[in-house]
């Protein structure tokens, strides 16, 4: 098969440089200039992107279409695209939930869409980041061969649209959360002064508790008394000017499981299935 040509839309910081890696095997990678910012522009260019003037040119010489832009922006560009019959592949790769994702499959029946979910930094540098794929199997091959001995990795969920993007926001859901939460920690420490006394006591652990799911059920038996504990944090938060409102949400999706209070049966399946529930 021969070398496809691919448009990026739009060139952000993640954006330009996957659609660097992509021009390893692709014949051109185009972007849109119109209505961009200098700051795409430069970018643009510095990753080696072909600028053409118009979105319909775009995608009249694109054989694959890659969108990865704010999140916002994800199903306005997608019907500016379904503007134009896009015959081609679409890679949905923004941080959208599964249902948007549906959504604008529904807005382009004329084209082939890969759910994709980018997991890690951009690719320059050395970084390695993973681009998650679900979609027809034909489809998801061809970004696969796309993204061959680059820095993208790929790997395919199955033939679901939705997977992918499932997959992005779990991740993202506790790797952006648990940055925050840091930030309330070490600001609620450093207000009575034992900021460096915190980090050296988190400095004792340094697993992930996502690898470690079945720590959920303890979480859950625990959580008639940590619900009440983390009031107790909200309030001190607030005293000291920072926002408590995570905490409270957290304290309030701990009391779906006060019924299990010390039950040392309750397995993860109990647990994940009780947090289901009202």
């Amino acid at each position: 098969m021969s070398e496809p040509t691919v448009g990026i839309l739009h060139p952000g910081s993640m954006g330009a440089a996957v659609a660097a890696c992509a021009a390893t095997n692709a014949a051109a990678v185009l972007w849109c200039e119109n209505g961009r910012s200098t700051a795409s522009v430069e970018r643009a260019a510095r990753f080696g992107l072909t600028p053409v003037a118009t979105l319909a040119e775009l995608l009249d010489r694109s054989d694959i279409v890659i969108s990865l832009c704010p999140p916002a922006a994800a199903e306005d560009l997608a019907r500016d695209v379904a503007g134009h019959r896009f015959a081609g592949v679409y890679v949905e790769a923004n941080a959208i939930n599964p249902e948007r994702t549906q959504r604008i499959t529904a807005l382009l029946p004329d084209t082939t869409i890969v759910d994709g979910g980018v997991v890690g930094s951009p690719p320059v540098g050395g970084k390695m980041p993973t681009l998650y794929l679900s979609g027809p199997a034909d489809a998801t091959a061809r970004i696969e061969a796309l993204f061959a001995d680059t820095a993208v990795q790929t790997t395919v969920l199955g033939t679901e649209v939705g997977k992918a993007s499932a997959l992005k926001l779990s991740y993202a859901s506790f790797q952006k959360t648990s940055r925050v939460l840091v930030a309330l920690a070490v600001g609620m420490a450093r207000e009575y002064g034992v900021d460096q006394e915190l980090i050296e006591v988190a400095s004792r652990r340094t697993d992930s508790y996502l690898s470690e799911p079945q720590y959920v059920a303890k979480t859950a038996v625990r959580a008639w008394r940590w619900g009440p504990e983390l009031e107790e944090a909200a309030d001190t938060l607030a005293a000291a000017g920072l926002p408590s409102e995570m905490l409270r949400a957290t304290a309030s999706t701990l009391a779906r499981w006060h019924d299990a209070k010390d039950d040392s049966e309750l397995t993860l399946t109990d647990a994940l299935d009780r947090l289901a529930q009202p």
